[in-house]
């Protein structure tokens, strides 16, 4: 699938989850890229794999609980703490209750999450490990929701 390239602003808020937030209702307005997501369960474990293009952009949800982060190919810029931190393959990170992150590919990647967990399902997964947003972008299983597009129109 390809991505679409786009500019747009976004407000300089103090802290990187402002930020995070102003991206995510900033890039609302556009169509939405759907990565590759593959989800496994297993001995009270969830993992979710995510392929991505290059150049995507995807603002995930809000985490309630700890898990694991891990980067298995590609260079990709991270939200992490208050900074926006490169990262290339393999790394993994801790990730603490509250992360929300903004991911951007610089190069095609896979990265996984990991979860405990005693659901068996996508939906009771999601339900027990990230908090509710009505304008999060994705739907259950990193489905992206249908957005209300802004029109655009160019003269030429």
């Amino acid at each position: 699938m390809d991505v679409a390239q786009h500019e747009f602003t976004v407000p300089n808020p103090r802290n990187m989850r402002s930020k995070v937030d102003a991206l995510q209702k900033a890039i609302s307005k556009f169509e939405q890229y759907e990565p590759e997501a593959t989800h496994t369960f297993h001995g009270g474990m969830y993992c979710r794999e995510v392929r991505s293009a290059q150049g995507a952009l995807i603002v995930g949800k809000v985490h309630k609980q700890e898990h694991f982060f891990m980067l298995l190919s590609g260079s990709i810029i991270v939200t992490e703490g208050d900074d926006a931190t490169p990262l290339t393959a393999p790394c993994i990170l801790s990730s603490k209750p509250g992360t929300k992150r903004a991911i951007f590919m610089v190069e095609p990647s896979v990265f996984v999450t990991v979860h405990r967990t005693d659901a068996t399902t996508v939906e009771d997964a999601e339900n027990e490990l990230v908090e509710f947003d009505p304008d999060a972008m994705f739907d259950v299983g990193n489905k992206a929701k249908p957005q209300d597009i802004e029109a655009i129109s160019w003269r030429l």
